[in-house]
């Protein structure tokens, strides 16, 4: 059964993807489908051309607003999907997983569009993820809110990212996080949009486990093998191995990128066969790596 409503909580990179994918599949099947937006975003630019696309605006501060509050919200919806991540704040993620639970929320899609943390488990490099699992025993240990994790991956472009450190256009090098052999799946903010909507509203109903997805799942070698020959170029190549990221991270512990950079050098749950991905069940297609390359990377303009 399609949705009757469906709340997204956020509207950046990936919250604007899945709203979009939204309206072009769920609105004409008369779904309601609505944004939670802080109030000052609510009479911005984003905000007006989601109200064209029939969203409609719910204000409300998901970093401020108490549980109560924003159960009281989340009770008008049958389906909230979270797509606000970290940079809400410690503890904001099971705040909104009670109030999902406290409102009654038939169904909740929390914020776990990267890996997978049981894989990983509690105590790894980025303590960050350790809210994640307490996000999913929540879920797991009540029957009143069906639930539905989907795991991405990666961003695709935070490879490219030049903070990140592993394909470094600017110095021509690309690096390995562990080690050349160390895989990573990623998938696209856009992908991650259509796919979302594609499992919120898929029938049967999906719900009570773990989605996966991927745009792409390749080593560090591989990554540097596509480099190269989508762009046409050599780069360097540079190992950044577990105990060198493991000291970086001693010496600097409150770093992010050091932390996240460790985490996917220990190569635990950061990576999955695509063959077990709900586009490759659905036979979706999807952005690859070589593919994310010729349509953002020119290969003129990169080259210094």
């Amino acid at each position: 059964m399609t949705p009757s409503s469906i709340l997204v909580l956020g509207a950046g990179e990936l919250g604007m993807a899945v709203l979009q994918a939204l309206a072009d599949l769920a609105a004409p099947r008369g779904t309601r489908i609505a944004v939670l937006l802080r109030p000052a975003s609510v009479q911005s630019a984003a905000a007006n051309s989601l109200l064209d696309r029939g969203i409609e605006l719910i204000p409300g501060d998901l970093q401020n607003d108490s549980q109560r509050t924003l159960a009281g919200i989340f009770a008008a919806f049958d389906n909230v999907v979270c797509c606000t991540g970290f940079a809400a704040g410690a503890g904001t993620q099971r705040k909104l997983a009670l109030a999902a639970i406290q409102g009654g929320v038939r169904r909740y899609v929390p914020w776990q569009f990267g890996v997978n943390y049981d894989v990983i488990g509690r105590g790894s490099p980025q303590d960050l993820f350790d809210e994640q699992l307490d996000v999913r025993d929540l879920l797991r240990d009540q029957q009143g809110t069906q639930w539905l994790i989907i795991s991405t991956g990666m961003f695709t472009s935070f490879l490219f990212e030049p903070s990140f450190g592993v394909v470094d256009l600017a110095q021509n090098t690309v690096r390995a996080l562990g080690d050349w052999d160390t895989a990573v799946t990623v998938t696209t903010p856009e992908d991650i949009g259509r796919l979302t909507a594609r499992i919120v509203l898929a029938e049967p109903t999906l719900s009570n486990q773990v989605v996966f997805t991927a745009g792409d799942t390749l080593t560090y070698g591989q990554l540097a093998n596509t480099v190269d020959a989508t762009l046409g170029r050599t780069l360097q190549r540079e190992v950044w191995s577990v105990p060198m990221l493991e000291a970086e991270l001693a010496d600097d512990p409150e770093d992010n990128l050091k932390k996240y950079r460790t985490v996917f050098a220990q190569g635990n749950g950061v990576a999955w066969d695509p063959a077990v991905t709900f586009n490759a069940h659905q036979h979706i297609a999807v952005t690859d790596v070589a593919q994310w390359i010729r349509q953002n990377l020119k290969a003129p303009a990169t080259i210094p």
